[in-house]
């Protein structure tokens, strides 16, 4: 399987399912930019991948912030070279909160990073990729993208935004050579609740819902555990493959059957 020709750019990249992708496309030997508001979890990320023999660097931002993405990516590609493939992983939770408790504040902060952050980071990577007539966007959405019991309102709202953004763009540049794919991961093995608290701060509500409960995950997952983020970053490397060069508006459920049930 081999990855279209140029770099990568992953958002979210300093920590869980972003790092994965971040280390899988730099073993297969595309150069990536590592976009993270969590500088030290980005460095981290650059290590990991230096340490396989890849090439990486670490760029700090906010991906809810356009002028962030913007000068990040300009950035990337000089350095990098021209961008392939563009992967928005960043994303927090909203702590399974109900709408009577949560507040607008971090109803906006949630959507704002999962669903404007995707939004923004395919925007700029357009820039790119129209130009040369050719690119690979991969969206992380979630099961809460699908289902209404995934997470709170604002989660689940976001969640559901990025399946439909994924499919408006992928319809809107198919003749234009982007493809653009989500994929929709079931419960997996990650630090998001605790990033989550530290990037919401004082208002982060309570961390609630199954990510906590390894017995409510095996009930509602026929495969009876968790999904690793290796399944998740094989996915998206095949997404970003030269394979994959007639798929897209594609929604990739990664979930052990949750959603079959």
């Amino acid at each position: 399987m081999s990855l279209v020709p140029g770099s990568a750019f992953v958002t979210g990249g300093g920590s869980g399912i972003g790092r994965a992708i971040a280390v899988s496309l730099a073993a297969g030997g595309a150069p990536v930019a590592v976009f993270d508001v969590q500088t030290e979890g980005a460095k981290e990320t650059v290590q990991a991948i230096e340490q396989g023999g890849g090439r990486a660097f670490a760029i700090t931002g906010d991906a809810s912030r356009w002028a962030d993405v913007d000068g990040a990516v300009a950035a990337a590609v000089g350095r990098l070279g021209p961008l392939a493939i563009m992967v928005n992983a960043a994303g927090i939770l909203d702590g399974y909160a109900p709408a009577d408790e949560l507040t607008p504040q971090v109803f906006e902060r949630v959507v704002a990073i999962n669903l404007t952050g995707t939004f923004i980071g395919a925007k700029r990577a357009l820039v790119e990729m129209l130009a040369r007539g050719r690119g690979r966007i991969v969206n992380i959405a979630s099961v809460a993208g699908l289902v209404g019991d995934g997470g709170g309102p604002a989660y689940v709202a976001s969640k559901h935004g990025v399946v439909g953004l994924t499919k408006q763009l992928a319809v809107s540049y198919a003749a234009r050579g982007v493809t653009v794919n989500a994929i929709c991961p079931g419960p997996i093995q990650t630090g998001l609740r605790d990033n989550s608290r530290r990037i919401l701060g004082p208002t982060a509500p309570e961390m609630r819902g199954i990510g906590g409960d390894e017995a409510a995950i095996r009930r509602v997952t026929p495969a009876g555990r968790r999904g690793t983020v290796e399944e998740i970053a094989a996915a998206a490397r095949y997404l970003a493959s030269e394979e994959a060069d007639y798929v897209t508006g594609h929604t990739l459920v990664i979930d052990g059957g949750w959603t079959a049930r």
